[in-house]
């Protein structure tokens, strides 16, 4: 979802901002998406109309004007790649990124502005009718596979623990209508197929899997104890898993687009690494994130699909105008 959060954390090793990224973007721009071109945040605004894509990152506004002036109205991307639930996911990995925590934050301080432009009684109104789409904890997942320091049945519990609290705290600052991302098969990603002769890894799959009935229940809990609280849930595992085992759309759902073959398995996609030339066959853009199609595929599941198994209680559309 970072759509060039990072480029303006110092001391960040998680950056896009060159070359591959970004080949099929207006005017091939390496913005610090992690993706060909748009990323999921652009396609969903898109398809949900009256965006061309993802509102700026925070810090880009900080970086511009000293009071936003009046571009949070359109919103603001919080989103920062390598992040997680956790406050530590990335930090000793990547230098430093956003923590949920910390985005969160930042969010209080843009509902200042937000108050300061419109008054309180207009500027909750804002808030209220706003959408606030998550799509978090991939990044928890890959470290607790690599580090393991506790059971899985635990982690789920704190990491489910965990997301209440960010999300209470949103609801707190006036946020509403909550556009959730289930975990997707991260197992079946390149850097992870990379590590298994070329197949999805199980006990990763399971893991992703097995967050998305917790999630689940917390959303529900939440709609049900918090006053106007109301979410929509995608599924991302089984939206994705759908496309790898019936390679639907795609000629290619194994491969990385863009990347550099080590000995130590997927490496970066960056200037001199092979880059695939028909971008849109291929599920993958690099050793983690999904091609621009990917991303427009699972935005038009996520906005308008009926299927409960795809999004439920109701798609992303109906959320916007709940």
């Amino acid at each position: 979802m970072d759509v060039g959060t990072n480029n303006y954390v110092e001391n960040c090793t998680a950056r896009v901002n060159h070359k591959y990224y970004g080949i099929d973007y207006p005017g091939s721009e390496a913005t610090g998406r992690f993706s060909n071109g748009f990323n999921t945040a652009d396609t969903i605004v898109q398809q949900l109309g009256g965006y061309d894509r993802s509102p700026l990152p925070y810090l880009a506004l900080v970086n511009s004007s000293t009071n936003f002036s009046g571009d949070v109205l359109r919103g603001v991307n919080f989103a920062s790649g390598g992040a997680g639930l956790a406050t530590q996911i990335g930090q000793s990995f990547y230098g430093k990124v956003i923590s949920m925590e910390e985005q969160v934050q930042q969010f209080g301080t843009v509902r200042g502005n937000i108050t300061a432009l419109l008054g309180e009684s207009k500027g909750d109104l804002l808030l209220q009718n706003s959408m606030y789409i998550i799509s978090i904890g991939s990044n928890d997942v890959m470290t607790y596979i690599f580090m393991r320091q506790m059971t899985p049945e635990q982690f789920i519990i704190n990491i489910t623990e965990t997301y209440a609290i960010h999300l209470k705290n949103l609801y707190s600052l006036g946020a509403r209508k909550f556009g959730i991302l289930s975990i997707p098969p991260i197992g079946c990603c390149p850097l992870a197929r990379s590590f298994n002769g070329g197949n999805c890894t199980d006990d990763t799959n399971n893991l992703a899997a097995a967050l998305y009935k917790p999630f689940e229940s917390l959303l529900q809990n939440l709609s049900s104890t918090l006053e106007g609280f109301k979410y929509s849930l995608g599924n991302t595992y089984n939206m994705t898993m759908n496309v790898i085992t019936k390679q639907i759309g795609f000629k290619d759902v194994k491969s990385a687009c863009c990347g550099t073959v080590t000995q130590q398995g997927l490496g970066d996609c960056k200037e001199g690494a092979h880059l695939c030339t028909n971008r849109d066959d291929l599920l993958f853009w690099d050793a983690f994130h999904p091609t621009q199609k990917g991303s427009q595929l699972a935005a038009s599941a996520l906005v308008f699909s009926q299927d409960p198994e795809v999004v439920t209680p109701i798609n992303f559309g109906s959320l916007r105008n709940a």
